[in-house]
């Protein structure tokens, strides 16, 4: 039985495409501080335009991050809401809807160093952002600093 290779999804194009424009729009911006707001007002673009559920659940993330990794600069990072030091991306939130999956996924990049012996979690399904996964989130985040 032999699988042949279809190429990446539209939803896959449509976030390198997004990235690519985000990196030109980066190198174009002003001072440090202009790039800065202007990050923090994509990423809070980009949430608005989510479908609700998703919205929802990116706003209670974006607001747990904020206020437990204040070093972590917002950004977009393929068109998704992401937390970035020194421009590096640490961690970022993938709304159900943007590949057509059944939840949300929280994720960590090998910045996060969230190791935990020989095996650990770097990301997290969500299908509801409870107070119970604020937590535990915020604990995720401040574990590394």
């Amino acid at each position: 039985m032999s699988r042949t290779y279809e190429g990446f999804t539209a939803e896959e194009r449509a976030a390198m495409k997004t990235h690519a424009a985000e990196v030109r729009k980066e190198a174009r911006a002003g001072s440090r501080a202009d790039k800065a707001a202007e990050a923090v007002r994509d990423v809070l673009a980009k949430i608005a335009e989510m479908p609700t559920s998703d919205r929802i659940m990116a706003e209670r993330v974006h607001a747990v991050v904020t206020a437990n990794a204040p070093m972590l600069a917002p950004k977009l990072w393929y068109g998704m809401p992401a937390y970035a030091l020194d421009g590096k991306i640490v961690c970022f939130f993938q709304n159900a809807d943007k590949f057509k999956a059944r939840y949300a996924t929280f994720g960590f990049n090998d910045l996060a160093e969230l190791d935990e012996g020989t095996m650990w979690a770097t990301s997290f399904a969500l299908t509801e952002v409870t107070a119970e996964v604020e937590e535990r989130l915020a604990a995720l985040v401040r574990q590394w600093w």
